[in-house]
Parts: structure tokens; C-alpha cells; sequence
């Protein structure tokens, strides 16, 4: 299923919105309980506005922009940008199986050049075959309907059209631990398809796969556990958006944007690649055993 073009939906203006409207705030030195007050809003929806994670009406971000004392030749580009945040992407039509937030990863995801990401137990979601996604989705969510397994699949196949995309695909950088190619995911059929998509996958110029062998010791990541470092095309020399960190739990998601974070996870990853070699020669390795 190839990824729809030209259709980046709402994350990033939101995105681009919340961080200059905190930036107005911290610049008048208000908290977030005084500018809720003030607005008659909740600290939550305040919140919500400076971390992207919902639209906005121009009115409401004149009105910011009032209490914050911003300069009027600033209020009508933010104006503008809020209503760009009403933008629909293509993953909107599947928001009945989209987990809660995951729908800002997406955005994020399409409007990436770069990722970043290590995976220490689960081929990452970029580079699974249909029945290895299937097999996960069976266990992740027991009871799973059809129709909704169909959609949730749809979703993934999708985001996969982004590293094969004609204009600029997606740079991926990945780095797995040894035990996801032990892991037999769906059976012997499944664990097969998929590690002959890695082999295949990895040879696109666009995709580096490599592999950290069991026997390669301590490193950073194991702490850090599975995450993406998400990079932003540039304009003027300068990157359209700060990057940020990806990281999932049991628990929900976070979303890491302050430089000490993303230079925590960039030594991560460093020090994981380090220790890290071409994953192809352990690929064929473990078909070879299968």
C-alpha cells in the first residue's frame, strides 16, 4: 500500500505553534496557571496547546498572543499557522484504530528526513512484513477483530510507502539487538518472510541495518530500551523543526524535544553503534538455520 503524497496533515504547524506560543509565554514570564487563568482555559489545555497536541482557532491565538503582550506583526503569522492546524492527514480516516497520540508520531514520521532508532526486541514497524504485523497485532491486542486487524495493518503498510517514497524517501539508520532475529514471531513461515524483507530491505540506499551480536556487551541503549530520534528537513540551513526523541512504554508515550534529552539518546545510539556490525551476514546466518 503505497503512502498517499502530499498530504502531511496538522502535526507539524501544530507543532510549530505550541513551541512559539510557550516561547511568548516564558518570555513574559507567566506560568501556565497564571495564562489558564487568565484565558479562562485549564492548565491542561494549555499544555496540550505548547506540546502540538491539538488544533487551535486563530481567535484563540489572538488572544494569547494579547495576554503574552506579543508585538502585533507576530499575531496574524501565528493566526495563519493555526489554520493550518486544522489540516487532515491520510491517517485520520483510520483514528478508530489508532492508539491515543500515536497519531502525532505519524505526522512526525511522514514529515521526517531522518530516523534514528534502535529496537532490541521487535523488527521495527518500518521494516515488517504483513504477516510478521499480524502476528504481533494478534498478541498485542487479543480479541482483535478482522476488520479491525485489516485497518491496523493498513495503517502500517502505509507508513512503510515513506522509505521508497520518489522525493527524498525516508534516511532510516537502524540498529537491532541479536535476539530479534531469535524470536519466532507468527512461526517459521513468518520469521522466514521477514528476515529476508531485512536482507532485502537493508540493501535500499537509503536504509543502513546493523546488528548488535549477543556476545557484544553493555551498552547504553540496553537502559535506554527501544526509541526513535526523529530529524527534520532543512530550509535556509536551518531544520523546519527541532528534532525529537520517540519513546513508547507499556504505560503511553513521550515525546523528547530539549537538546540535553536528544543528546543523551544521539550518545545512546553512538555507543550502540559501536558495538554494531552489517546485519546481513547474521540475517542469511539465521535463515540458514531456520
Amino acid at each position: 500500500m503505497a503512502l498517499p503524497q502530499g498530504i502531511t496533515g496538522s502535526t507539524m504547524p501544530r507543532r510549530q505553534l505550541g513551541r512559539q506560543l510557550r516561547d511568548l509565554r516564558n518570555r513574559a514570564r507567566m506560568t501556565t496557571r497564571v495564562a489558564a487563568q487568565r484565558l479562562e482555559w485549564s492548565e491542561a489545555k494549555i499544555w496540550r496547546i505548547e506540546t502540538g497536541q491539538t488544533s487551535l482557532r486563530s481567535l484563540d491565538v489572538e488572544a494569547m498572543c494579547r495576554i503574552y503582550g506579543a508585538p502585533e506583526d507576530a499575531i496574524e503569522p501565528l493566526s495563519a499557522l493555526a489554520r493550518e492546524t486544522k489540516a487532515r492527514g491520510w491517517w485520520t480516516e483510520f483514528s478508530d484504530v489508532i492508539d491515543e497520540g500515536y497519531e502525532v508520531y505519524i505526522g512526525l514520521e511522514e514529515a521526517a528526513a531522518r530516523l534514528t532508532t534502535y529496537e532490541n526486541e521487535l523488527v521495527p514497524g518500518l521494516l515488517q512484513t504483513e504477516g510478521y504485523m499480524r502476528a504481533v497485532l494478534a498478541g498485542a491486542y487479543p480479541g482483535i477483530s478482522p476488520e479491525q486487524m485489516d485497518r491496523r495493518v493498513r495503517v502500517r503498510l502505509a507508513r512503510q510507502g515513506l522509505l521508497t517514497r520518489p522525493d527524498s524517501p525516508l534516511q532510516l539508520d537502524v540498529v537491532i539487538s541479536e535476539a530479534v532475529l531469535w524470536h519466532r514471531i507468527g512461526g517459521e513461515d513468518v520469521t522466514r518472510g521477514q528476515l529476508e524483507r531485512l536482507r532485502k530491505i537493508a540493501e535500499l540506499p537509503n536504509v543502513r541495518l546493523r546488528l548488535i551480536p549477543a556476545e557484544g556487551g553493555y551498552h547504553h541503549c540496553m537502559d535506554a530500551g527501544r526509541f526513535v530520534l526523529l530529524e527534520f528537513p532543512a530550509a535556509a540551513g536551518e531544520p523546519t523543526e527541532p528534532p525529537v526523541v520517540y519513546v513508547e512504554s507499556l504505560t503511553g508515550s513521550s515525546y523528547l524535544d530539549k537538546d540535553h534529552d536528544v543528546e543523551r539518546y544521539r550518545e545512546a545510539f553512538a555507543a550502540a553503534n559501536s558495538l554494531a556490525s552489517d546485519a546481513i551476514p547474521a540475517i542469511e546466518a539465521t535463515l540458514a538455520s531456520i
